[in-house]
């Protein structure tokens, strides 16, 4: 007696078994993100931000866009390549972006210093390692043997956003000048996103840290480009979440957790391990935090939204960070941003920890 088969020659019974064992270990789809980052580097936030992200199995780096900020644009994206080299992942794409701000530059900082005082820091523009933009110093991990790609970051970011409409994540650790670019090339750009997550801006940061003490509303990312986050806040992106200084200065990487974490002997672990710099603002882990709340929300405890925009008067507050209310906001168009404003400490950096020490995941 014949007996009825299934696909593939295979039985009712099996096929249905195959079929139902194929959909419960089947790998959710990873979540796409574009990193916009200014990777100084080797080692720091930046750089630590890159990893965090890369080492998640559950997200997939459609690319990394680059502007000037912390450093040159160009030092930036060889940083950038060579750790993608160190750890094996060199088929995540590395875009150019902008390489000066939209309007400021920096014998408009200088002059403004003088007149309005100095700013604890200015990033590529620091007078205590400053060079012309187009000098890359010594790396001391080494040369990159690979190259950026030949599209720039502004049309990779559109082009991703169309491609894969509602589904990109816009994560911004740098200055927005890439972001602003964006969207004046498509004004589509914003809602196409899925949403923006962004390490910027300051309300009243409890610190001593000089950088907040004189003006607590000063924050770099805004400050270097107050144009760009000025234009990139005001867009009609579908959700907005910041990461202020307010959360950012209560995390600190340390010695000790660096020397623990260079143990699990992995290539980023060894990274992170090797190129870490304790003091000075370089151990807190600003862009980090940002990263990981968008990885697991659970590490914030509370949060609020407020309207946020920046000054782009030219004045004593040029590139301050500016919220309000719902009841106070201006006329003029402003958006609603989620401001993370509790951190579970502890959870966010055994999540580091934990992410940076495991295997990197394969490219997808």
């Amino acid at each position: 007696m014949s007996r009825t088969r299934g696909p593939c020659g295979l039985s009712p019974l099996l096929a249905i078994s195959l079929i139902l064992a194929s959909s419960l270990t089947a790998a959710p789809p990873r979540r796409k993100i574009i990193i916009n980052e200014d990777c100084s580097g080797p080692g720091g936030s930046n750089m630590q931000t890159l990893l965090l992200l890369i080492q998640s199995p559950d997200v997939e780096v459609l690319g990394i866009t680059i502007p000037s900020g912390d450093q040159w644009r160009d030092e930036e994206v060889a940083h950038t390549l060579r750790l993608l080299e160190i750890i094996g992942r060199t088929d995540i794409p590395v875009m150019k972006g902008a390489e000066f701000p939209l309007v400021r530059t920096r014998e408009d900082s200088i002059l403004w210093q003088q007149r309005f005082g100095k700013v604890a820091y200015s990033g590529a523009w620091d007078d205590h390692w400053w060079h012309e933009h187009s000098v890359i110093p010594p790396m001391p991990e080494g040369k990159p043997a690979i190259a950026a790609a030949a599209e720039d970051a502004v049309h990779f970011l559109v082009r991703m956003v169309h491609k894969y409409p509602g589904e990109v994540t816009i994560y911004e650790g740098a200055p927005m000048t890439n972001l602003a670019l964006a969207i004046s090339l498509d004004p589509h750009f914003p809602e196409l996103a899925e949403e923006l997550v962004f390490m910027g801006g300051s309300l009243n940061p409890r610190t001593a840290n000089p950088e907040f003490t004189n003006n607590p509303r000063h924050e770099f990312n805004f400050w270097f480009d107050p144009e760009a986050a000025y234009i990139v806040l005001r867009a009609p992106w579908r959700k907005i979440v910041c990461t202020p200084t307010d959360i950012s200065i209560q995390a600190r990487l340390t010695p000790e957790m660096a020397k623990k974490i260079g143990e699990a002997g992995t290539p980023p672990a060894m990274y992170v391990a090797r190129y870490y710099l304790p003091g000075d603002g370089n151990d807190y882990m600003w862009d980090e935090l940002a990263a990981a709340a968008w990885l697991d929300p659970s590490i914030i405890t509370a949060k609020e939204t407020r309207y946020m925009s920046v000054d782009i008067d030219h004045g004593a507050g040029y590139g301050n960070t500016l919220t309000w209310h719902d009841s106070d906001k201006p006329k003029v168009t402003v958006q609603p941003v989620e401001i993370q404003t509790g951190l579970d400490l502890p959870k966010f950096l055994a999540l580091f920890g934990r992410l940076i020490t495991g295997p990197t995941p394969a490219a997808y």
